[in-house]
């Protein structure tokens, strides 16, 4: 049984997303709902973010959205370090700001500011080491960032029972497609 889930995936820039309009971001917040959807009808409780702009940030904004129903579903959010959004723009900066005060815990692996790549994946291991699954937006044709992350899950997977559910450009292209269905 999953009871927590951490959701990760692409950043904003990899996808060529720039500003909260693109068209895009609909379609993978659709896809992070449909999965959760399935997973909360099963006992899922907590869903784990690290915070990065991109599918971490629409991953919060879905499951503040999806607590009006779940009224007991938490999401928690783990930083690589602290101020992570210190060099982000006031626009950003003021979305995040929104998100941590909605979440229900707020930590950071390393407890200092950014210092090399080594946190990001420290983050990692400790988050896939206290999670039953992983929600990866992810497709092996466009590795992108998520390429790290899927191998340490891969990795642990190997010896521990753990999930990795994957959304890839089909699913999102299915998605896409029921949109613009229910559209017309």
């Amino acid at each position: 049984m999953i009871k927590t889930i951490y959701v990760s995936g692409y950043r904003a820039h990899e996808l060529g997303i720039f500003n909260d309009k693109h068209p895009g971001i609909q379609i993978i917040k659709k896809a992070i709902e449909n999965e959760l959807r399935k997973l909360l009808d099963d006992g899922l409780e907590w869903v784990i973010i690290s915070g990065g702009q991109g599918v971490e940030t629409w991953t919060a904004e879905v499951v503040i959205e999806l607590r009006k129903e779940f009224t007991f579903l938490k999401y928690s959010i783990i930083t690589p370090f602290l101020e992570q959004e210190k060099n982000w723009n006031e626009v950003k900066q003021q979305k995040y700001s929104y998100i941590i005060g909605q979440a229900d815990f707020v930590t950071s692996v390393t407890k200092r500011p950014y210092e090399a790549p080594w946190q990001f994946t420290e983050k990692d291991k400790f988050i896939i080491q206290n999670t039953d699954a992983l929600l990866l937006i992810y497709d092996e044709e466009n590795e992108g960032s998520p390429k790290y992350l899927k191998r340490l899950a891969d990795k642990f997977a190997e010896n521990h029972d753990y999930e990795i559910i994957i959304v890839n450009a089909y699913d999102l292209q299915v998605i896409a497609e029921e949109i613009q269905q229910s559209d017309w």
